[in-house]
């Protein structure tokens, strides 16, 4: 098959031809630099990936997109959620109360907030289903105060299904005898792990009437409405939007950034500045292929001699060497992505298993956001990762080959 000559004498300088082993041995050296970066771009971005995922699909699946409040309880929340749900954004909309206080059992004590639901609404608008360890949502009864807890939080406490927990609210009641705090024995009905450690140390779940009863609410008055939103980044501007229109300023909306804005933020930061770094050591290991170059400039100005004296021009000459730098770049970064496609794949189950094998949590709930170590590879971020090295070590070829193309064949063979 017929190739041009700079073709096949770049690729033949890629590899070990009699005397020359060590230009091979710097090329190998360049490509596994180039490999190892792109392999490490493509695993640490699949990792952030993940974590944004999980952000995204637990965290921001069990709490609020938005809610829509009243300074006093509402009378009917209904008429509330039906005009909302009117707006094409809403997906769904469920009761909605909160109270935050204690909860203790045998002398252990644990913070806790209370989220007031309704069991036959609460599984449009939230993911909580999909977690439970013991018991279920719907054995949230309304006049049983039943509560539901978190794996984490159950733990702290010593409980499990059917003991009692009593809440501590932060209130207290004054009766003749004095001051006293408002206290309520509740059963655990359901556990549940997310896998958050904020949602399953200090989240709790109760029936909204029984919270309503304690907060001293006439029957069927609620704090306000949780929304769930087709596009979770159109929640601020919707959510207040809806408040305006609904309430006539009556109402006010909390949206999640408010909650976990901050965190969300910040993994898209970090995603930005450690791909931005990391593509450093990708520029780092492509920039190395000048240092090859130069190496095989300068071993084989012999043969570059002979070649311009047997006709070859310079810009042939220049493209010998961009040859060989292209196929270094080629082949390394091929590697590296087959490599990170793979590790991306698979670091979860690995980390895993070896947090099993030597009995060590690398991720805390205690410290992150979650409790194991997540990956989405995303074929859009390869396809980036690898165009930026191919390009990075395109470039990396030129002045070698520049240089190489303005050897003079006298001063080469002076010596020779």
């Amino acid at each position: 098959m017929f190739r041009p000559l700079f073709v096949f004498i770049g690729t033949r300088y890629t590899r070990a031809k009699r005397r020359s082993h060590f230009v091979s041995f710097i090329s190998l050296t360049s490509m596994i630099g180039l490999a190892l970066g792109v392999l490490v771009m493509i695993l640490v971005l699949s990792v952030m990936n993940g974590f944004d995922h999980e952000m995204r699909t637990r965290v921001l699946g069990m709490v609020p997109h938005a809610t829509i409040e009243s300074p006093t309880p509402l009378p009917d929340w209904r008429e509330l959620a039906d005009g909302a749900m009117k707006h094409p954004q809403v997906l769904a909309a469920a009761p909605f109360s909160q109270m935050q206080g204690l909860l203790s059992n045998d002398g252990k004590v644990q913070k806790v907030l209370i989220n007031a639901v309704d069991p036959q609404e609460e599984g449009k608008v939230s993911i909580i289903g999909d977690f439970f360890r013991q018991g279920r949502l719907e054995d949230l009864a309304a006049g049983e105060f039943g509560m539901v807890i978190g794996d984490k939080a159950a733990a702290k406490l010593g409980v499990t299904l059917g003991d009692k927990v009593t809440f501590v609210a932060p209130e207290v009641t004054v009766t003749p005898a004095g001051m006293f705090p408002r206290l309520k024995r509740f059963t655990v009905v359901g556990i549940f792990h997310v896998g958050a450690g904020e949602i399953d140390g200090h989240l709790a779940l109760a029936h909204v009437q029984d919270l309503g009863r304690l907060q001293r609410w006439p029957a069927g008055q609620v704090q306000g409405v949780r929304l769930k939103f087709a596009d979770l980044f159109q929640a601020p501007r919707t959510a207040w939007e809806l408040a305006q229109t609904l309430g006539k300023g009556d109402y006010y909306a909390r949206d999640w950034t408010r909650t976990h804005g901050n965190l969300y933020q910040a993994i898209r930061m970090e995603k930005a500045i450690i791909g931005l770094l990391l593509l450093l050591i990708v520029a780092v290991a492509a920039f190395n292929i000048i240092s090859t170059l130069v190496m095989v400039v300068t071993d084989k100005k012999g043969d570059i001699a002979i070649l311009r004296t047997l006709g070859s021009t310079p810009g042939q000459i220049m493209a010998i060497f961009m040859v060989q730098g292209t196929v270094i770049g080629v082949f390394g970064t091929a590697i590296g992505a087959l490599l990170g496609i793979w590790a991306a794949l698979n670091v979860s189950a690995g980390v895993a298993a070896l947090e099993g094998l030597l009995g060590i949590k690398f991720l805390s709930a205690d410290v992150y956001f979650i409790d194991y170590l997540p990956s989405q590879l995303m074929w859009a971020d390869v396809l980036l990762v690898c165009g930026a090295a191919l390009v990075l070590s395109f470039l990396a070829t030129l002045y070698p080959a520049w240089r190489a193309a303005r050897t003079q064949p006298a001063e080469a063979l002076r010596y020779e």
